[in-house]
Formats: structure tokens, sequence, C-alpha cells
């Protein structure tokens, strides 16, 4: 059926799901008014996949915030102290909301795993004071006085563990390129609800206890209790194991982490994983010169495989173009049912994601439609303004173009051979029969021909000028003269045509001019004011974009004709950019951490030993990562940065608390012994509320899941190894490097 399509595209600043709802109802309003027999549908909506994923994250932050909530109840066994805990859920991010509206935020991926994640991280501060307020009532303290001093002793730690993810985060805001304005949206909102939460856990979370705390006739007695009870005397023990053999506990934590490099390497790089977002764009190409006619037959074999797919919910096609003037281009937005809906494939008998159905199309047009060029591309791949949905995209730039043409052909082909790309393409659309019309100067001047009259009587013979106008119906219309298409069969037919010279005589063409065959380009390119060609391609199923892009760095790189150069550009440049900026905020970030707990600690040495242990947390999440066959990309470095933060979190309540003991008088091995066992309680608890609030993000399986699973997975895997390691190497290294205790702390 013939249709006509209409883009809309909002304008800066304005909101994407508010514009796509405002023109569906407008087009509501247009249906009522169609003529009979004319219909008006949806063929391609990028917000519907916004809308949903949102909706799949707010789901995921309440259920951390329940998830949260039931693992501090099952710590503490008390209801009024996990109430107590509960409520400072609520109060930081809404609070945090402040902050969003206050930067002038949107509510949008980032922003919502930014809450999401910070679920898990605002109630660490509250479970150290409510722990530590829990510890001397039972001991025999009131309940105001335990909650004055039980706050005022925990305090500085909370500071500390706050004011250091603050660090880890803040640098992320610097990141340049693309996709820093992502990670300037995200780290302001974890940064916001930190702050929020480290108020609530020291002004409301002790004014709760002295009304809620009371005597718990249970206490001791429950599971949870006796578990945790004898865990602390086995850590005691291994504890007193470990410091007597340090060089051995720091010598196989040495060995852990020389065996992370080799789960690195094997681990695969990418920009961005592939989501499903029910939507896919084909790009047809025919031979370069071919009609319109001729496309438009081949457009309707790739239909008629398009109509047999059970998947598709509708697609729109276009022949010629976006411009509309390529007779050898056609375009196709492609809408599939949503995953949920979606039937069976008829042949595979599975149910198929978006990429899967991409890699079945592409087998199924290649065997079935030949003499045609059929370019799926995966819109959720460009992602971050990229523009380009190609996970490789580079350009071949230099001053010769002919060199260009010989390079690109040759690389297209390494590119096809490699095994590891499909669907190479490039904007180079070959040379097409010319006729070159050269007059003949001496000839026309004896002749009275000027060289204008001979190019404007070709050009309005051949192409048609706009001789006049007529009105017919209240309309009017252009008078186009131009000869006849049969008469325009041959060569020699264009020599033919007559040209009135300066005394009124027609003179033929061929008197005047010379007529050459030729072959010529269609359009030449540029980037950076360079000649440039501009190649695409897919990947291979199963192949990853980072080793793609090895692939073209290290085999076709170096093979390049002289004065040839290769541009790396669309979400490749986009991936370069990212990978380094973020590598650069991990170092800047641990030296804010340094700079900023140095100061805190008045010593140059405890933050050694609290920093120790992230070099551990890499290790788990990346071989968290290698067992769950997930990729290193934007979002995994993000969890990196993330785990950095919560990691140092249990690092300096142990150096804390042993420094309190030391202060006190004891030795550094006593109050290691006395601290650590003391500290186990909140380290687990802190730990697990924090896993329990990540993992609704790394069971996710609705829109957008793809994005938050590596994400999580990371901070998941990294935590439990780093927590373990954590109660042994810190209080190792702690053990071996001479800090000295200032005993003149000024009590204000």
């Amino acid at each position: 059926e013939m249709s006509i399509g209409i883009g809309f595209r909002k304008q800066r600043g304005t909101n994407a799901v508010e514009v796509a709802q405002k023109v569906k109802a407008k087009m509501e309003e247009v249906k009522k008014i169609l003529p009979a027999g004319a219909d008006m549908g949806v063929n391609y909506d990028g917000t519907v996949f916004i809308e949903d994923s949102i909706d799949e994250l707010k789901f995921t932050l309440i259920l951390a915030g329940v998830m949260t909530s039931l693992v501090v109840w099952f710590f503490l066994g008390s209801f009024g102290a996990a109430v107590n805990i509960m409520l400072s859920i609520p109060t930081a991010i809404i609070a945090t909301f402040m902050a969003l509206e206050l930067f002038g935020f949107t509510l949008n991926t980032f922003t919502m795993l930014g809450l999401t994640l910070a679920v898990g991280l605002v109630v660490d501060d509250n479970i150290m004071v409510l722990e530590n307020i829990t510890r001397l009532h039972k001991n025999g303290m009131t309940k105001i006085k335990a909650s004055l001093f039980g706050t005022k002793e925990i305090a500085f730690a909370a500071l500390a563990s706050s004011l250091a993810i603050i660090a880890i985060f803040l640098p992320l805001g610097f990141v340049s390129g693309l996709v820093g304005r992502y990670f300037y949206e995200f780290a302001v909102t974890i940064c916001a609800a930190i702050c929020f939460s480290y108020i609530d856990a020291i002004t409301l979370t002790p004014m709760r206890t002295s009304y809620l705390l009371g005597k718990d006739k249970k206490e001791g007695d429950r599971f949870i209790d006796r578990a945790l009870d004898s865990l602390e005397k086995k850590y005691t023990k291994a504890l007193g194991y470990a410091l007597k053999r340090r060089g051995f506990v720091i010598s196989f934590a040495v060995l852990v982490l020389a065996g992370t490099v080799f789960v690195v390497k094997s681990l695969d790089r990418e920009f961005t994983p592939a989501q499903d977002q029910s939507r896919l764009i084909l790009s047809i190409k025919t031979d370069s010169g071919s009609s319109l006619e001729y496309t438009e037959g081949k457009v309707a074999e790739i239909e008629k495989v398009l109509m047999e797919q059970s998947e598709l919910r509708r697609y729109f096609v276009a022949i010629g173009g976006f411009s509309g003037v390529e007779s050898n281009v056609a375009f196709s937005y492609v809408t599939l049912q949503a995953k949920s809906d979606r039937a069976k494939n008829k042949k595979l008998d599975k149910v198929l994601s978006q990429q899967e159905f991409a890699n079945y199309l592409r087998g199924e047009l290649k065997e079935r439609v030949k003499g045609v060029m059929v370019f799926i591309r995966d819109p959720s791949l460009g992602g971050f303004g990229t523009g380009s949905s190609y996970p490789i995209e580079f350009s071949l730039s230099g001053s010769n173009y002919n060199d260009l043409i010989e390079e690109s052909l040759r690389v297209k082909k390494l590119m096809e051979d490699s095994k590891l790309m499909v669907e190479v393409d490039s904007n180079y659309q070959g040379k097409i029969p010319e006729l070159r019309i050269i007059p003949d100067r001496d000839k026309a001047r004896e002749r009275g021909v000027s060289v204008n009259d001979i190019g404007k009587t070709v050009q309005s013979m051949v192409s048609g000028i706009t001789a006049g106008k007529f009105s017919k119906g209240g309309r009017r219309y252009d008078i186009v003269v131009k000869i006849q298409d049969k008469n325009l069969q041959k060569i020699h037919d264009i020599s033919e045509i007559t040209v009135r010279n300066n005394r009124g005589e027609l003179i033929p063409l061929s008197e005047v001019t010379r007529i050459e065959e030729a072959k010529g380009l269609l359009s030449i390119n540029r980037k950076d004011r360079s000649r440039s060609i501009t190649l695409t391609s897919n990947l291979v199923e199963g192949v990853a974009q980072g080793r793609a892009l090895e692939y073209l760095r290290s085999e076709i790189k170096p093979t390049l004709k002289s004065g040839v150069s290769i541009i790396e550009s669309g979400s490749v440049k986009t991936y370069n950019e990212s990978f380094s900026s973020l590598l650069y905020v991990i170092v800047l970030g641990l030296a804010i951490a340094y700079m900023v707990l140095a100061s805190q600690f008045n010593s140059f040495i405890h933050p050694v030993t609290i920093l120790s242990v992230l070099p551990f947390s890499f290790t788990g999440a990346f071989i968290t990562l290698k067992l769950a066959d997930q990729t290193i990309n934007i979002y995994s470095m993000i969890g990196l940065i993330l785990l950095m933060g919560i990691v140092k979190k249990n690092s300096i309540i142990l150096v804390d608390f042993t420094n309190q003991m030391r202060e006190k008088g004891h030795s550094v091995h006593d109050s290691l012994m006395e601290a650590c066992p003391i500290r186990l309680r909140p380290i687990i608890m802190t730990s697990v509320s924090t896993i329990a609030g990540t993992l609704p993000a790394a069971l996710a399986i609705g829109p957008g899941a793809e994005t938050r699973v590596p994400m999580a997975l990371s901070v998941i895997g990294g935590l439990l190894f780093a927590t373990v390691l954590t109660l042994f190497i810190v209080p190792c290294i702690y053990s071996l490097l001479p800090g000295k205790i200032e005993e003149d702390r000024i009590n204000i």
C-alpha cells in the first residue's frame, strides 16, 4: 500500500517522551478527519523504550528499598531498629530529588540508576550509627546517653567513608566527550544521596533511637545473633592466625591480584551492550546507477520476506533514500513485538531477542533476495548521541581520491575476510557512466555560438526548463519543456540538438562540441577538510566491538598506503573517549580519596592501608563478569567506580576503630584483635544490605536490563570478594605499616 511518512524530532532542551505523547494525542485528532480508506499509525517510536525502561527502574528502586529493609530487619532482629533504618531510605532519596530539581536534571536512565544504586549506600551510615548505639545500650548505657556517645564515637568514621565515596564520584562529573553529560548527572545524584544520608545518620537516626530503642528480651537468643556471635569467635581465631603469618596472607593476595590480569585480558570490550528495544532500521542499496523501478522491485522482494516474520509488529519503507532523490537507495523502519509478547520463531522454534532476530533476518535476506545489499542497523548501539548505529565506523582520509577508492575497496575486503565484521559498507558510491560535452571554442566563435548558450540549451533540452504556468481547479502548475525521453535513447541523439547563434540560425551541437563517454564520481565526501571515504560495519554474532577494533588497528592500519590515514568516528570515537576518560577518573578518584583520607586521619600511612583493598575488589568484579559472560563496557566500568567507593567504607571502619583502641594505650596487635571483631557485624551488615539493594538490578529482565546487569554484577562480585579480603588484608597491612597515632587530637 502507498503511504506518506512524517518524522518528528524534538527541539533541544525539550523532553522526548512529552513531545511523543503530544504527537500521538494530535494523531488521534487527525485520524477523525481522514478520508475513508486512509489509516494512520506510528511506525517508529524511540520513546516507548525510554518510558518502559524508566518504569522498570522505578520498580527496581522500590524493590531495592524493600530488599535492603528486609536485610536490616533480618540482621537486627528488632522491628523498631529496622524501621529506624527503613526511614532513612525515603529521607535520603526524596531529598535527592530536590538536588535533581536544583541542577535541572531529568528522570533519565543515569539519574534513575544513580538513585537505585544509592539505596544500598544510604543505609550504610545509619547502620554504622545504629549498631554502635545498640552495642553501648546493651553494655548498660541509657538510651539517650548511648545515642549521644554512640553517634560521637562513629561520626568520624561515617564522615570519612561518606567523603571518600564522594571523592570517588565527583571526578565522574569531569569526564569529557559525549558521555560526560550523563556521568555528571549520575555522579551528582549519588553524591547528593550520600550527603543527605550522612546528615540523616548523625541527626535523625540518634534522635529516633533515643525513642525507639528498647530492652529486647530475645536479644542474643535469635538465630542471627547466635550465628554472628559464632562467626565473631571464628573470625577472632582466624585473624590471630593471619596476623602471625602476615607475609603469607599478603603474598596470597598479591598472587590473586596477578591472576586478575589474565581474567581481564580474556574479557571482551565494547562501548555499550546491545539492548532489546524492539526496533531495527534497514538500509537498502542496489548497484550505483540503478533505476527507481529496479530498486522498487528489489524492495518488494524484501517486503515479502518481512511480512512472513511473526516477530514483526509493523514496518514502513521509503524508496529513494532520506532525500528522495537517490534512485538506488531505500530504508525501512521495522518495529518488533515487545519481547514479552514476541512469538516463537517458526524456523528456530524459540523466542528471538532483537539482536538474534537481526542475525536471522540477515541470513534470510541474503539467501532469498539477490542483487541488493541490506544493512541492518541496531538503534540501541547509537546511544549517547553518536548518531551512527554501527559498532564499527571509521574514515579513510587523504588528498588523492583514486588512492582512497583503491584502499577503501581493499580494506572492505579485509574486513569481510576477517570473519569478525559483516555488512561492510562505504559511502563511496562507485563511478557512474557520464557524458562530457566539451565546447570547441574556435568553431563556436566562427558560427557565432556562445559557450553559455550551449550550456543553457543542453540543460533545457535534457533536464527541462519551466517555460510558464497554467491554472486549473484553483492550483497553479509549472509548464516544463524538454525533449521526449524516446528521442534521447542514444549518445548521438544529444549531438543532434540545435543551438541558436547570434544571427538567429540553428546550429547542430555536433558542429560546435565534442562529446566523450567517461565514468565519473557521483559524490566526493570530506571529513575535517580532507577528502575521505567512510566505512561502517556490523559485527559477526558473538564478536565484541573491542576485538574487531583491535583487528582494525593491528592488521589493517599498518598496511595502508602512505598518504592514507584512518580517522575513527561514531561509536568507535565515543568508545575511545569514554574508556580513556574512565581510566582517568579512576586514577583521579584514587588521588582525591588519598588526599581526603590523609587530611581526615592526619596521616600519610593510614590512607594506604584503607585503599590497599581496592585492587582486590576489582578482581572480584572481573571474575563475576567473566562467570556471567558479560563484557567490560561503559556500565561495568561505572560499577567498578561505584565499587571503589563502597569497599573503602569497610576499611575505614576497621582503621578508625583500631586507632581509637590504640589511643586508649593498647598495642597495635591487641587493638586489631579487639577492634576488628567488634566491627565485623556492621561490616557484614553494610555489605549484605548493599548487595541486597543492588540485587534487583543484577537480576533485571525488563527493558534496559542489558545496561543495569553488568553494573550491578561488578558491584556484587567485587563487594563479596573484597569484604572477605578486607577483614584479613587490612589488619595485616595495618600491623606492618608504621602508623603513628597522634595523642593530641583536639576534642571540640
